[in-house]
């Protein structure tokens, strides 16, 4: 498919300056970028039925996804499993394995469709937003799913950040040393940068693992995306536009290894994750663009309240997990 650059230019120049006025509020004000590019893009919905603008921010909001999702595979390598140990691994692959699981039990119980709860369990689980929108593309499409993805980056990211600000006091009054409270940490904030600020206001120690947590997190975005796609395919929703193995899944794959190998030099990785938040942060604003406060109005409490089950949920199952290795 040949890129139309005159037409998908000027509908992503205004999703990117949406991305660039909120990581201005996040470098200055500390506010989540990813919460800051969806809230600052609702506004400008109007530019999603835009003749001149609408291609580009459609192109920003799956396109740009997959490249900035892709990219996330420069932050990953095997030599994580080593340096968490065997049986913390363990302990966090099997708690994104059932965050998944329970979103997928609990959406019929709350009238919600099992395609949400693959959605809202993925983003739980796994690395909220950046899992949000990765999985949103391999989903089919209905009237609601724009809507369904605006309210998961909303919700998902505001539970982070109170985790982010709730976990070190709970941490601080069980006593948990650097290794456990690095673990839960990072096992159980959604996003990333929560993560690196919860975990480097306890200790720097505590912070440094609950950072490699997270990201072992993060690299099981590529198992559960190529799984979530085969069923997908074996159940008809959606199957004629979810490959196999999504090219992005490929792309986030084959940089893992390089990077496992030590092939990619310091500068490539600074530079590709810099490209890759840029490029998440632009596909968010660019979801954010296709929402009106509207739509978001008809979701309803049953799904809040799924994400607050599945992120108390979470962190119990790690608590437990931590004390039975102990």
């Amino acid at each position: 498919m040949v890129l139309n650059v005159r037409a998908v230019f000027p509908g992503l120049l205004f999703a990117a300056m949406v991305a660039m006025a909120a990581q201005f509020l996040s470098e200055h004000y500390g506010a989540p970028v990813m919460l800051m590019a969806i809230l600052l893009g609702i506004p400008f919905q109007f530019l999603s039925t835009e003749e001149r603008t609408s291609v580009g921010i459609a192109f920003a909001s799956r396109r740009v996804l997959r490249i900035g999702v892709a990219l996330l595979g420069v932050r990953v390598s095997v030599d994580m499993v080593a340096e968490i140990g065997f049986a913390n691994v363990a302990l966090v692959a099997s708690g994104v394995a059932l965050t998944i699981l329970l979103g997928l039990v609990l959406a019929p119980l709350f009238g919600r469709s099992r395609s949400f709860g693959f959605l809202v369990g993925g983003s739980v689980a796994i690395c909220g937003a950046s899992a949000a929108m990765a999985i949103a593309s391999l989903l089919p499409k209905g009237e609601n799913t724009e809507r369904d993805v605006t309210f998961t980056v909303v919700s998902v990211t505001l539970a982070s950040t109170v985790a982010m600000i709730a976990y070190p006091i709970l941490i601080s009054a069980m006593g948990m040393d650097s290794q456990s409270a690095g673990v839960f940490l990072g096992g159980t904030i959604h996003d990333v940068a929560q993560v690196v600020g919860a975990g480097y206001s306890v200790s720097e120690e505590t912070g440094d693992i609950s950072t490699l947590v997270k990201l072992f997190r993060v690299g099981m975005l590529a198992p559960v995306v190529f799984i979530g796609a085969l069923f997908l395919r074996q159940s008809g929703q959606g199957a004629e536009g979810v490959p196999l193995v999504p090219g992005f899944v490929i792309g986030f794959l084959v940089l893992a290894g390089m990077n496992s190998f030590g092939w990619l030099p310091d500068l490539a990785i600074q530079t590709a994750d810099s490209v890759s938040r840029a490029c998440l942060v632009t596909a968010v604003a660019a979801v954010g663009m296709k929402t009106s406060f509207e739509d978001l109005r008809t979701v309803g409490r049953s799904a809040p309240l799924m994400i607050l089950i599945l992120t108390i949920a979470l962190a119990g199952y790690v608590l437990i997990g931590q004390h039975i290795l102990l």
